[in-house]
């Protein structure tokens, strides 16, 4: 029997789910994380079942793209450590865990709040693309990468650094109705986990940076 490659069954998962959810209500109201009624019902399930949910098609597409683009690159650093089976669960790990942990700050900041909710894979993603960033901060051939929405090639490493900035400066503004905590927090644990796993990677991102720098020079 083949490998099954876990992005693409979480992809299926997520979008199966997703799309669901927007003709059922009563499966939506109960998976939404509503960090209120995790507080008052313990229902703590919905700190995972949230991250299957998109409020639509857009926020889907652009979620499950980046986890698409930059999930082949983080299964292979961590089956290269641990073999195809221990590197799929170290993957899973950095991925449920991720959508979990991502909304612990959300869940302490609303937990008195009846009306807040949130949904979406985005804690998740966030951990995917940063653990891509630590093993691969540097292009390959040095010219960047087009991340949208941006209209230019980008290192690796610089967007994180953006990314970071941004999520953590609209998080405290609270300007709109996007949790940036998942956002920035995800990214956070992502980068955390996957030193843990993979200590080396530390030494590895700082050499690759430091050689991009220094041929600017």
């Amino acid at each position: 029997m083949p490998f099954l490659n876990p992005a693409l069954i979480l992809i299926a998962l997520t979008a199966g789910i997703s799309m669901y959810a927007w003709s059922n209500r009563n499966l939506l109201e109960s998976w939404v994380f509503n960090p209120y009624l995790v507080e008052r019902r313990q229902q703590w399930y919905r700190f995972l079942t949230s991250g299957f949910l998109h409020a639509d098609f857009v926020h889907l597409f652009f979620n499950l793209w980046a986890f698409y683009s930059f999930s082949p690159v983080v299964q292979q650093e961590y089956a290269a450590r641990y073999g195809l089976v221990g590197g799929t669960m170290c993957f899973l790990l950095l991925y449920l865990g991720a959508i979990i942990v991502s909304d612990i700050p959300t869940y302490l900041r609303h937990r008195h709040d009846p009306t807040y909710t949130s949904l979406g894979a985005s804690g998740g993603v966030s951990a995917v693309v940063f653990a891509s960033v630590l093993f691969y901060p540097v292009a390959l051939g040095g010219g960047g990468i087009y991340i949208f929405p941006l209209p230019v090639p980008i290192q690796p490493f610089v967007f994180g650094i953006l990314y970071l900035a941004y999520s953590y400066y609209m998080a405290r503004r609270q300007g709109d109705n996007i949790n940036h905590d998942a956002h920035f927090y995800g990214a956070l644990y992502g980068a955390v986990l996957s030193l843990l796993l993979a200590p080396a990677a530390a030494g590895e991102f700082w050499d690759k940076v430091r050689t991009y720098l220094s041929n600017l020079l």
